[in-house]
């Protein structure tokens, strides 16, 4: 575990809270104190850090890699943010938007045409881990004379029968 300044902050927190509860029941203030580190770690690790990362929507982020992309198709939001931020498919032809991603898996819709566009390519890139969490994440490249115009993050929600 990396000690971080939040970490420190989120014991200390805990360790008010349980000192606070000790209190209530014994006046003794060593006793309180022995009893307050020892149940600290317990009460952060097997009570605050699972429900803090089952409300908290954080994960990790990875840097773009296309052997990860294609081994790993539930953990591709991983590295969305870079592909968006740092425009890493704008300008490439179609050869090597296949090349790095693959095929599309579906075509987008376009309004123009009232059907599906070979103009727009979508890649699903797996759902966010969370508790609350029903989205699935989904990228959109949408194509003009051959290239990458735009790239496009989008959410769809998962139903399920």
């Amino acid at each position: 575990m990396i000690i971080t300044p939040l970490v420190v902050f989120f014991l200390v927190l805990v360790f008010v809270v349980v000192w606070l509860f000790i209190n209530t029941i014994d006046k003794r203030k060593w006793l309180t104190l022995i009893v307050s580190l020892v149940l600290t770690p317990i009460a952060y690790f097997y009570l605050f850090y699972p429900m803090l990362n089952i409300f908290s929507s954080y994960h990790h982020e990875k840097h773009f890699d296309a052997n990860a992309w294609e081994e790993q198709p539930a953990l591709r939001y991983e590295m969305a943010n870079q592909i968006i931020t740092d425009s890493l498919l704008i300008g490439k032809n179609r050869n090597d938007i296949e090349a790095l991603l693959g095929e599309s898996e579906w075509f987008g819709w376009d309004e123009n045409l009232k059907a599906n566009s070979e103009e727009k390519w979508n890649y699903n890139m797996g759902s966010v881990p969370g508790a609350f969490n029903n989205l699935q994440e989904c990228l959109e490249l949408q194509f003009k004379n051959n290239s990458v115009k735009s790239v496009r993050p989008y959410q769809l929600e998962k139903t399920f029968e």
